[in-house]
Parts: C-alpha cells; structure tokens; sequence
C-alpha cells in the first residue's frame, strides 16, 4: 500500500509517498481503507517544527476492511471515521476501536472527515467559554474547518454579535455567509468592539491582540497547537481569563459528553442547521499541495486527501 510520509523538518517539500506493506489490526483495532483523511494546521506545523520526524497522526474516514481480536460493535464493512494516531496519511490506517465511531446512514466518508473532529473542537472550545446567550463571541482561524463550524455554534447559542478574526479580506463573504456579523483582519489596528468570548485557534503573535479584544470579564478559549504568551497585566486590567482546551481530554475523560456531542453534531447536519465546507479534496500522492494550501492560509473550510 502507499503512504505519506518525510524524514527531515522542513516545509511540504519534503514528503514523500512509499510503498509499504499492509498493516495488520492488532488487540481492539479496526483496519480502514481510507476514503478521506483530514488536514490539519497541527500536521503541517508538525512538518516544520518537530524535534524530529514522526508518523502522520489525524483524522480518517472509511470502509472497516479487518477486525482485531476483541473488537466489539465494529465490523468488516462498516463505514467509520475517527482519529489515527500513526500513518493516517495512507491507504490502509489502524484505528483503535475507542476512537472510532460509526457514520450514520446517508453521510458520506468525506462528509464525516469535514464534520465530526473538527464540529466537536469547535463545540467544545466555546463550550469552554461558559457562554451565555446574549454575549458577544470572535473567531480567530474563522474560515478553516474549525473556525467555520464554532462560528455556527454560536451563532446557534444565542450569541448577540458573533465576529470572525481571518488573515485575507478575500474570506470575509465565506465566514458571512457561514453567520458572522462581522469581519475584521489580523492585521487590523483594532478589531472593533470589545467582546465577551473569543475562540483562538491560533496562537503565537495573535495572543495578544486576542486578549485585548476581550472586554471587562472576558473569557479567551485557547485550543490552538500554536503555542504563545499571555501579558498578564492585559487580562489584570480586563478582569479577564484564559482557558486552554483540548478535545482529548473530553473523549478520554467525559465520554458521555463526547459521544452526545457527536450524536448532536450528526442530527444538526442531517436537519441542514450544520453545514460543513471542503476547500479541496486532494490526491493522497499529492500531500505536499494539501500542506502548501494551509500553510498559506488559503483554505476557506476543509482540506481532505483522497487515496
């Protein structure tokens, strides 16, 4: 089978395809022909950043193919979706039965790698905020798979004004037409009104206009892999607060919660009150595009790999 795969840091240049021999489930795990995988920023800043080179972890959708022993409530044949956490860039990935989940009849692969990861982080960040209807929410990332989804959740939450932070003006009639009220640029002096919550799933050098665009009591929700600092004397005089969050937690912790936001998360995109957005679909030989479009933040929704 071919994979994804690079042995040196450096940018989309240095992947490369191999061929490899099929992998085998082992003790409660699913083998899955993948039909769609997922491209996150965390992947492609891996690339980069990485002490050293690692296998591809992330997000894959297809037909299960083979069963490892003691595996219970899969079978062979059952479209499936879930987080693989080495060589998901491949034909064949190894998925551990406690991180998968079934995709309901009339959904697609491609519809469940667009939805169920990147709708539950963006649920879950603003639900780290507490918010409450009425209060004022800002996106940053607001036009990536993330982004574009929790500008829904609060838009579906009540929020008074939702606002969506993007690095291109060219992306503000995508992020309006998604619900947000307004639009403003990272690189724009102020971002307008304060507001009540902001959703960071950027990190770095955005930390700090992120805070400052918090008004009195306000709450920033940090879940990006970007890293960063905090001034602590912008959140003193904002009686401010940061929070950080990471979904691995509520699937390792709350499974209860996990499982009914999926359950949730897959009726609002049946009834149509949930829409998910695919930039592109992307040949699994090819990867090095699929990073080069994120990396230049030119992706309005969506990156998938096609084996």
């Amino acid at each position: 089978m071919r994979r994804v795969r690079y042995e040196k840091n450096g940018g989309p240049e240095v992947l490369f395809v191999e061929d490899v021999p099929e992998p085998r489930p082992g003790r409660g795990e699913l083998l899955v022909r993948c039909e769609a995988i997922g491209v996150t920023l965390p992947s492609v800043r891996k690339v980069r950043e990485a002490s050293e080179p690692a296998p591809f972890g992330g997000e894959v959708a297809g037909r299960v193919v083979a069963v490892g022993p003691q595996v219970t409530g899969f079978a062979v044949g059952d479209l499936v979706t879930g987080l693989v956490f080495a060589h998901a860039y491949a034909e064949l990935a190894v998925l551990h039965q406690s991180m998968a989940s079934p995709v309901p009849a009339g959904a697609t692969a491609l519809d469940a790698v667009a939805l169920v990861r990147s709708g539950l982080v963006g649920r879950g960040a603003y639900e780290a905020a507490h918010p409450v209807r009425g209060e004022s929410v800002l996106v940053t990332a607001a036009a990536s798979a993330v982004g574009a989804l929790a500008l829904q959740y609060a838009q579906a939450g009540g929020a008074s004004r939702v606002v969506a932070a993007v690095s291109d003006p060219a992306k503000a009639d995508f992020v309006r037409g998604l619900g947000a009220d307004e639009v403003v640029r990272y690189a724009d002096a102020s971002w307008g009104e304060p507001v009540d919550v902001v959703l960071d799933a950027v990190g770095g050098d955005l930390l700090g206009p992120a805070v400052r665009a918090l008004a009195t009591g306000g709450r920033l929700v940090a879940f990006s892999s970007g890293g960063g600092s905090v001034d602590a004397f912008e959140l003193l005089v904002r009686s401010a607060s940061v929070i950080g969050f990471q979904m691995a937690a509520v699937a390792r912790n709350r499974p209860e919660t996990y499982a009914r936001w999926r359950d949730e998360q897959w009726a609002a995109f049946r009834s149509g009150a949930l829409r998910t957005s695919v930039h592109a679909t992307i040949p699994l030989a090819e990867a090095a595009r699929a990073h080069e479009l994120i990396e230049s933040r030119a992706n309005r929704g969506k990156v998938v790999l096609v084996p």
